[in-house]
């Protein structure tokens, strides 16, 4: 990965941290206002789920930023990269769950129909990406393996020779 998509990708990951951060500190509040005179269920449950689905953004990002880190210096293919997978799979399934409980807080509502739906489809999607990261997560384990086998090799023609 080149020095510039790094950079780019950086510049994109810090914008979108600048912007959840107005989404939890401006937002947020200004929609728990708005929602003033619903039934105190979903006006609660609406503003945290909002919250914390921008709180999974924000894990995701910082651990993107962490393995971008990694890439840069040339040490993504280490087992200690994982858990960074792992957490960025974590997330995006806690993101798919608090969507599917965002299409049951909307659902009792007068809220048209196909929006629920829309939002069960969001989550229908979150889930595939999941699905996806672990496909990927796999795919560095098996570069990672083969980092390793190169590297013994080195040694040992380093020996040889």
């Amino acid at each position: 990965m080149g020095r510039t998509t790094i950079v780019l990708l950086r510049v994109v990951i810090a914008l979108a941290l600048a912007g959840s951060l107005v989404v939890q500190t401006v937002l947020a509040p200004l929609i728990w206002v708005d929602l003033d005179g619903t039934p105190t269920w979903f006006r609660v449950s609406f503003v945290v789920i909002v919250v914390l689905g921008v709180l999974t953004m924000q894990v995701f990002a910082v651990c993107v930023w962490l393995l971008l880190t990694r890439v840069r210096r040339g040490s993504i293919f280490q087992q200690s990269s994982f858990r960074y997978v792992d957490v960025i799979i974590g997330a995006i399934g806690a993101t798919a769950l608090l969507a599917v409980g965002m299409a049951f807080v909307l659902a009792p509502t007068q809220i048209a129909p196909g929006v629920v739906a829309l939002v069960c489809g969001a989550a229908l999607v979150l889930g595939g990406m999941a699905l996806l990261v672990v496909v990927m997560k796999a795919l560095l384990r098996q570069a990672t393996e083969r980092e390793v086998e190169a590297q013994a090799l080195r040694t040992e023609l380093g020996e040889v020779i």
